[in-house]
Protein backbone atom coordinates (compact mmCIF):
# COMPACT_ATOMS: atom_id res chain seq x y z
CA UNK A 1 0.00 0.00 0.00
CA UNK A 2 2.45 2.58 0.76
CA UNK A 3 3.80 1.97 -2.98
CA UNK A 4 1.02 2.53 -4.10
CA UNK A 5 0.68 5.75 -2.71
CA UNK A 6 4.18 6.54 -3.88
CA UNK A 7 3.02 5.52 -7.34
CA UNK A 8 -0.04 7.86 -7.32
CA UNK A 9 1.94 10.88 -6.34
CA UNK A 10 2.19 11.90 -10.06
CA UNK A 11 -1.34 11.63 -10.86
CA UNK A 12 -2.03 13.98 -7.52
CA UNK A 13 0.72 16.65 -9.19
CA UNK A 14 -1.40 16.80 -12.05
CA UNK A 15 -4.78 17.25 -10.40
CA UNK A 16 -3.24 19.99 -8.22
CA UNK A 17 -1.82 21.75 -12.01
CA UNK A 18 -4.99 21.45 -12.97
CA UNK A 19 -7.17 22.91 -10.06
CA UNK A 20 -4.14 25.94 -10.40
CA UNK A 21 -5.81 26.70 -13.33
CA UNK A 22 -8.98 26.56 -12.54
CA UNK A 23 -8.41 29.06 -9.74
CA UNK A 24 -6.71 31.36 -11.87
CA UNK A 25 -9.16 31.57 -14.26
CA UNK A 26 -11.71 34.24 -15.01
CA UNK A 27 -13.98 31.51 -16.59
CA UNK A 28 -13.98 27.99 -17.29
CA UNK A 29 -15.05 25.18 -19.68
CA UNK A 30 -17.99 23.13 -19.07
CA UNK A 31 -15.84 19.57 -19.19
CA UNK A 32 -12.76 21.18 -17.08
CA UNK A 33 -14.98 21.72 -14.14
CA UNK A 34 -16.45 18.34 -14.38
CA UNK A 35 -12.43 17.25 -14.52
CA UNK A 36 -12.22 18.65 -11.36
CA UNK A 37 -14.89 17.46 -9.41
CA UNK A 38 -14.34 13.73 -10.51
CA UNK A 39 -10.60 14.52 -9.46
CA UNK A 40 -11.97 16.04 -6.29
CA UNK A 41 -13.84 12.32 -5.40
CA UNK A 42 -10.82 10.60 -6.02
CA UNK A 43 -8.55 12.72 -4.22
CA UNK A 44 -11.05 12.68 -0.97
CA UNK A 45 -11.11 8.69 -1.88
CA UNK A 46 -7.19 8.20 -1.46
CA UNK A 47 -7.00 10.39 1.31
CA UNK A 48 -9.19 8.03 3.24
CA UNK A 49 -6.79 5.33 2.17
CA UNK A 50 -3.71 7.28 3.06
CA UNK A 51 -5.22 8.50 6.25
CA UNK A 52 -5.47 4.51 7.15
CA UNK A 53 -2.46 3.04 6.18
CA UNK A 54 -0.02 6.42 6.81
CA UNK A 55 -1.23 8.65 9.21
CA UNK A 56 0.48 11.65 9.68
CA UNK A 57 3.03 10.93 6.98
CA UNK A 58 4.10 13.82 4.27
CA UNK A 59 2.15 12.08 1.69
CA UNK A 60 -1.19 12.36 3.83
CA UNK A 61 -0.23 15.88 4.39
CA UNK A 62 -0.26 16.68 1.00
CA UNK A 63 -3.28 14.65 0.24
CA UNK A 64 -4.97 16.88 2.68
CA UNK A 65 -3.69 20.39 1.61
CA UNK A 66 -4.73 19.41 -1.85
CA UNK A 67 -7.85 17.92 -1.13
CA UNK A 68 -8.93 21.55 1.21
CA UNK A 69 -7.83 23.46 -1.85
CA UNK A 70 -10.34 21.40 -3.91
CA UNK A 71 -13.17 22.19 -1.21
CA UNK A 72 -12.52 25.97 -1.34
CA UNK A 73 -12.23 25.63 -5.03
CA UNK A 74 -15.63 24.03 -5.25
CA UNK A 75 -18.03 25.23 -2.89
CA UNK A 76 -16.69 28.78 -2.87
CA UNK A 77 -19.48 31.23 -3.33
CA UNK A 78 -20.32 33.33 -6.71
CA UNK A 79 -18.87 36.25 -6.39
CA UNK A 80 -18.90 39.08 -8.92
CA UNK A 81 -16.86 42.51 -8.72
CA UNK A 82 -19.43 44.73 -7.65
CA UNK A 83 -20.03 42.57 -4.59
CA UNK A 84 -16.67 42.42 -3.79
CA UNK A 85 -16.54 45.88 -3.57
CA UNK A 86 -19.52 45.93 -1.89
CA UNK A 87 -18.17 43.67 0.61
CA UNK A 88 -15.22 45.99 1.20
CA UNK A 89 -16.88 48.73 1.45
CA UNK A 90 -19.96 47.83 4.09
CA UNK A 91 -18.25 45.05 5.86
CA UNK A 92 -13.88 45.11 5.67
CA UNK A 93 -13.30 48.56 5.94
CA UNK A 94 -15.49 49.54 8.91
CA UNK A 95 -13.54 46.43 10.86
CA UNK A 96 -10.10 47.30 9.89
CA UNK A 97 -11.00 50.73 10.98
CA UNK A 98 -12.23 50.03 14.07
CA UNK A 99 -9.14 47.56 14.43
CA UNK A 100 -6.71 50.79 14.07
CA UNK A 101 -8.80 52.74 16.22
CA UNK A 102 -5.98 53.87 18.85
CA UNK A 103 -3.80 54.29 15.50
CA UNK A 104 -6.03 56.75 14.37
CA UNK A 105 -6.55 58.33 17.41
CA UNK A 106 -2.90 58.68 18.49
CA UNK A 107 -2.28 60.16 15.09
CA UNK A 108 -4.84 62.65 14.75
CA UNK A 109 -3.88 63.83 17.96
CA UNK A 110 -0.45 64.31 16.46
CA UNK A 111 -1.56 66.01 13.88
CA UNK A 112 -3.36 68.49 15.84
CA UNK A 113 -0.68 69.06 18.23
CA UNK A 114 2.01 69.24 15.35
CA UNK A 115 -0.64 72.02 13.44
CA UNK A 116 -1.00 74.05 16.96
CA UNK A 117 3.27 73.53 17.50
CA UNK A 118 3.01 75.08 13.77
CA UNK A 119 1.23 78.15 14.45
CA UNK A 120 3.00 79.09 17.55
CA UNK A 121 6.51 78.75 15.91
CA UNK A 122 5.43 81.17 12.74
CA UNK A 123 3.12 83.88 15.10
CA UNK A 124 6.28 83.87 17.28
CA UNK A 125 8.89 83.65 15.03
CA UNK A 126 7.90 84.86 11.74
CA UNK A 127 10.77 84.99 9.90
CA UNK A 128 10.61 81.03 9.86
CA UNK A 129 8.12 81.05 7.65
CA UNK A 130 10.16 79.73 4.57
CA UNK A 131 10.49 76.80 6.33
CA UNK A 132 7.21 75.44 5.18
CA UNK A 133 6.36 77.91 2.45
CA UNK A 134 8.09 78.74 -0.50
CA UNK A 135 9.44 82.44 -1.86
CA UNK A 136 6.89 83.26 -4.22
CA UNK A 137 4.07 82.27 -1.60
CA UNK A 138 5.16 84.27 0.77
CA UNK A 139 5.51 87.36 -1.83
CA UNK A 140 2.34 86.46 -2.12
CA UNK A 141 1.00 86.50 0.85
CA UNK A 142 2.45 89.97 1.36
CA UNK A 143 0.71 91.41 -1.49
CA UNK A 144 -2.57 90.34 0.14
CA UNK A 145 -2.72 87.47 -2.47
CA UNK A 146 -3.68 83.23 -2.07
CA UNK A 147 -2.18 81.50 -4.05
CA UNK A 148 -5.42 79.52 -4.77
CA UNK A 149 -7.20 82.86 -5.70
CA UNK A 150 -6.14 82.49 -9.61
CA UNK A 151 -6.31 78.76 -9.97
CA UNK A 152 -8.86 78.24 -11.88
CA UNK A 153 -6.94 80.45 -14.71
CA UNK A 154 -4.03 78.48 -14.92
CA UNK A 155 -5.76 74.81 -15.16
CA UNK A 156 -9.67 73.85 -16.08
CA UNK A 157 -11.36 72.59 -12.96
CA UNK A 158 -11.51 68.65 -14.72
CA UNK A 159 -7.12 68.95 -14.98
CA UNK A 160 -7.37 70.90 -11.78
CA UNK A 161 -9.26 67.59 -10.13
CA UNK A 162 -7.28 65.14 -11.21
CA UNK A 163 -4.07 66.81 -10.37
CA UNK A 164 -5.19 67.24 -6.70
CA UNK A 165 -6.76 63.23 -6.52
CA UNK A 166 -3.12 62.13 -8.31
CA UNK A 167 -0.82 64.41 -5.29
CA UNK A 168 -3.75 63.40 -2.65
CA UNK A 169 -2.98 59.61 -3.50
CA UNK A 170 0.85 59.81 -3.59
CA UNK A 171 0.72 62.14 -0.32
CA UNK A 172 -1.46 58.89 1.43
CA UNK A 173 0.66 55.77 0.02
CA UNK A 174 3.89 58.45 1.10
CA UNK A 175 2.54 58.07 4.67
CA UNK A 176 1.56 54.55 5.11
CA UNK A 177 4.91 52.98 3.21
CA UNK A 178 7.12 54.93 5.62
CA UNK A 179 5.57 52.48 8.51
CA UNK A 180 7.96 50.25 6.98
CA UNK A 181 10.36 51.82 8.87
CA UNK A 182 9.16 50.82 12.47
CA UNK A 183 6.72 53.49 12.34
CA UNK A 184 9.24 56.56 12.39
CA UNK A 185 8.77 57.32 8.89
CA UNK A 186 5.01 58.31 9.39
CA UNK A 187 5.25 60.15 12.17
CA UNK A 188 7.81 62.30 10.62
CA UNK A 189 5.62 63.03 7.77
CA UNK A 190 2.64 63.48 9.55
CA UNK A 191 4.16 65.93 11.78
CA UNK A 192 5.93 67.85 8.91
CA UNK A 193 2.41 67.67 7.18
CA UNK A 194 0.98 69.23 10.59
CA UNK A 195 3.71 71.92 11.35
CA UNK A 196 3.14 73.22 7.21
CA UNK A 197 -0.67 73.49 7.33
CA UNK A 198 -0.30 75.25 11.28
CA UNK A 199 2.60 77.41 10.09
CA UNK A 200 1.03 78.60 6.37
CA UNK A 201 -2.42 78.99 8.62
CA UNK A 202 -0.63 81.42 11.02
CA UNK A 203 1.51 83.11 8.20
CA UNK A 204 -2.01 83.76 6.11
CA UNK A 205 -3.51 84.91 9.41
CA UNK A 206 -0.62 87.82 10.16
CA UNK A 207 -2.29 89.11 6.72
CA UNK A 208 -5.65 89.09 7.42
CA UNK A 209 -5.87 86.07 4.63
CA UNK A 210 -6.52 82.91 7.08
CA UNK A 211 -10.78 83.21 7.02
CA UNK A 212 -10.15 83.12 2.67
CA UNK A 213 -7.50 80.06 2.74
CA UNK A 214 -10.26 78.14 5.22
CA UNK A 215 -13.05 78.60 2.69
CA UNK A 216 -10.63 77.37 0.02
CA UNK A 217 -9.83 74.02 2.35
CA UNK A 218 -13.61 73.49 4.42
CA UNK A 219 -14.86 71.77 1.67
CA UNK A 220 -12.43 69.18 0.69
CA UNK A 221 -9.98 69.66 3.24
CA UNK A 222 -11.94 67.81 6.02
CA UNK A 223 -12.16 64.63 4.65
CA UNK A 224 -8.41 64.79 2.85
CA UNK A 225 -6.46 65.53 6.38
CA UNK A 226 -8.71 62.28 7.72
CA UNK A 227 -7.38 59.99 4.93
CA UNK A 228 -3.53 60.89 5.39
CA UNK A 229 -4.33 60.73 9.52
CA UNK A 230 -5.54 57.31 8.58
CA UNK A 231 -2.74 56.11 6.65
CA UNK A 232 -0.72 57.34 8.96
CA UNK A 233 -1.77 54.81 11.69
CA UNK A 234 -1.83 52.54 8.97
CA UNK A 235 1.59 52.79 8.78
CA UNK A 236 1.94 52.55 12.47
CA UNK A 237 0.38 49.35 12.43
CA UNK A 238 3.05 48.21 9.48
CA UNK A 239 5.68 49.26 11.75
CA UNK A 240 4.11 47.39 14.96
CA UNK A 241 3.66 43.79 12.64
CA UNK A 242 7.02 44.21 12.43
CA UNK A 243 8.56 45.30 15.67
CA UNK A 244 6.12 43.21 17.67
CA UNK A 245 4.82 40.36 15.52
CA UNK A 246 3.67 38.51 18.59
CA UNK A 247 3.11 34.37 17.57
CA UNK A 248 3.56 34.70 13.91
CA UNK A 249 7.36 35.75 11.99
CA UNK A 250 7.53 39.30 10.78
CA UNK A 251 7.09 38.34 7.62
CA UNK A 252 3.88 36.62 8.29
CA UNK A 253 2.93 39.43 10.37
CA UNK A 254 3.62 42.01 8.13
CA UNK A 255 2.19 40.24 5.05
CA UNK A 256 -1.42 39.68 6.74
CA UNK A 257 -1.16 43.79 7.86
CA UNK A 258 -0.52 44.76 4.44
CA UNK A 259 -3.51 43.39 2.84
CA UNK A 260 -5.56 44.68 5.62
CA UNK A 261 -3.99 48.15 5.56
CA UNK A 262 -4.35 47.62 1.12
CA UNK A 263 -8.34 47.32 1.67
CA UNK A 264 -8.95 50.52 3.64
CA UNK A 265 -6.95 52.43 1.96
CA UNK A 266 -8.81 51.53 -1.29
CA UNK A 267 -12.13 52.85 0.52
CA UNK A 268 -10.22 55.47 1.26
CA UNK A 269 -8.96 56.49 -2.06
CA UNK A 270 -12.62 56.21 -3.28
CA UNK A 271 -13.07 59.84 -0.98
CA UNK A 272 -9.83 60.85 -2.11
CA UNK A 273 -11.75 61.26 -5.78
CA UNK A 274 -14.29 63.10 -4.17
CA UNK A 275 -12.13 65.24 -2.41
CA UNK A 276 -10.26 65.83 -5.29
CA UNK A 277 -13.71 66.70 -7.15
CA UNK A 278 -14.63 68.85 -4.42
CA UNK A 279 -11.24 70.66 -4.93
CA UNK A 280 -11.18 71.43 -8.18
CA UNK A 281 -14.66 72.58 -9.23
CA UNK A 282 -16.16 74.12 -5.64
CA UNK A 283 -13.23 75.23 -3.14
CA UNK A 284 -11.74 77.42 -6.21
CA UNK A 285 -14.71 78.64 -7.24
CA UNK A 286 -15.58 82.53 -5.63
CA UNK A 287 -19.35 81.79 -6.80
CA UNK A 288 -19.84 79.45 -4.02
CA UNK A 289 -20.77 80.91 -0.71
CA UNK A 290 -18.27 80.07 2.37
CA UNK A 291 -21.85 78.61 4.08
CA UNK A 292 -22.48 75.90 1.27
CA UNK A 293 -18.18 74.82 1.03
CA UNK A 294 -19.10 74.65 4.73
CA UNK A 295 -22.21 72.14 4.28
CA UNK A 296 -20.34 70.54 1.90
CA UNK A 297 -17.39 69.90 3.95
CA UNK A 298 -19.41 68.52 6.88
CA UNK A 299 -22.16 66.69 5.07
CA UNK A 300 -18.81 64.77 3.33
CA UNK A 301 -17.29 63.93 6.26
CA UNK A 302 -20.53 62.41 8.12
CA UNK A 303 -20.45 60.33 5.10
CA UNK A 304 -17.14 59.46 5.11
CA UNK A 305 -16.94 58.95 9.16
CA UNK A 306 -20.06 56.75 8.85
CA UNK A 307 -19.09 54.47 6.08
CA UNK A 308 -15.90 53.76 8.22
CA UNK A 309 -18.18 53.15 11.05
CA UNK A 310 -20.47 50.76 9.35
CA UNK A 311 -23.37 52.90 9.17
CA UNK A 312 -24.37 51.55 5.69
CA UNK A 313 -24.71 48.00 6.53
CA UNK A 314 -26.53 48.38 9.73
CA UNK A 315 -28.75 50.40 8.13
CA UNK A 316 -29.19 47.93 5.20
CA UNK A 317 -29.75 45.45 7.35
CA UNK A 318 -32.25 46.96 9.19
CA UNK A 319 -34.33 47.51 5.53
CA UNK A 320 -33.86 43.91 5.21
CA UNK A 321 -35.29 42.53 8.31
CA UNK A 322 -38.43 45.36 8.12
Amino acid sequence: MDKWLQEQLPRWRDAANQLTGIEKSKSAQADDVMNTVHSYREIARDLSVARDIAPGSKLTRYLEQLYARYYRALYRKPGSLWQEIKDLVLVDAPAIARSLGQQILSVSTLFIISGLAGWWLINTYPELVSLFASEEMINGVSRGELWTDDILNVLPSSMLALSIFTNNVAVTLFAMCLGVFYGLGTIYIIAMNGLMIGGIFAMTAQHNLAGRLFEFVIAHGIVELSVICIAGAIGVSLGMSIARPGNRTRAQSFHRASIRSAKLIFVCALFLIGAGLIEGFISPDPGYSLSFKLSVGILYMTIFVATLSGVPRYLLSRNQQV
